[in-house]
């Protein structure tokens, strides 16, 4: 069977990387993402990977304990980076080819960024794994997964988190909080609801890329996305 996408953009959270530790990459969810990524994949499926930094630093939180702005987000760049070389590196472990793309030029660390390179190696079956965000402060990670989404032409971006999709509250928090199966980009903006932030969702409204939000951390899920089971909330 046919995957539905034929290009997909899939951010991943850096928090979730933490798995149980608290703090840091945990190795055992590190190889799940890794073997739920190399199964699409190995369906033919074109994989571009952006991931946050949340597990090691977030810029925001430095500047609130009185960090340069600017420096902080570097500093959440640089944590991205690690993460992505911590994915490719897992990828390669279990023989799927990827590549590093930094949004600055860090060469050795990984190729600079550009969008010709980085479709270049998906279409040499390579998964490219774009970091250090957009490479300029005052940007989040979910920014850079939408405009770098947008710049390779996926077919829809795919946020991998904790919770299973959108709901009217955090679900988490608010046992009477319900799930959307789909919402409107503008609906999202309306109710005030934590998807992302304002600049990513109306750069994926005004470049018509549709989100999927969904479980990431229950394995075979990404699967079950390519399959066209009804797995998370569409945002469109």
């Amino acid at each position: 069977m046919r995957p539905k996408y034929n290009r997909i953009l899939l951010k991943l959270s850096g928090e979730s990387l933490m798995g149980r530790q608290g703090y840091g990459i945990d190795t055992v969810r590190l190889n799940q993402y890794a073997e739920q990524i190399k199964e699409v994949a190995s369906q033919g499926v074109e994989i571009a990977i952006v991931i946050g930094g949340g597990n090691i630093f977030r810029g925001l939180q430095g500047a609130s304990k009185g960090f340069d702005r600017v420096k902080g987000d570097q500093m959440g760049m640089l944590a991205t980076v690690i993460n992505s070389l911590a994915l490719s590196s897992a990828l390669e472990a279990v023989g799927q080819p990827a590549q590093v793309f930094t949004a600055i030029n860090m060469f050795p660390i990984g190729k600079h960024y550009s969008k010709w390179l980085a479709i270049d190696a998906m279409k040499e079956g390579k998964v490219a794994i774009i970091a250090g965000g957009t490479g300029n402060p005052f940007f989040t990670t979910d920014t850079g997964s939408a405009l770098r989404g947008i710049e390779v032409e996926a077919d829809v971006m795919l946020k991998g988190t904790r919770v299973d999709g959108i709901y009217t509250a955090d679900p988490e928090k608010d046992p009477t909080a319900t799930k959307f199966n789909e919402i409107t980009y503008d609906e999202v903006y309306t109710r005030g609801l934590k998807v992302m932030d304002l600049t990513a969702t109306a750069l994926c409204k005004e470049n018509r890329l549709p989100i999927i939000v969904f479980d990431m951390d229950t394995p075979g899920n990404l699967a079950k996305l390519m399959a066209g089971e009804p797995i998370g909330t569409l945002v469109y």
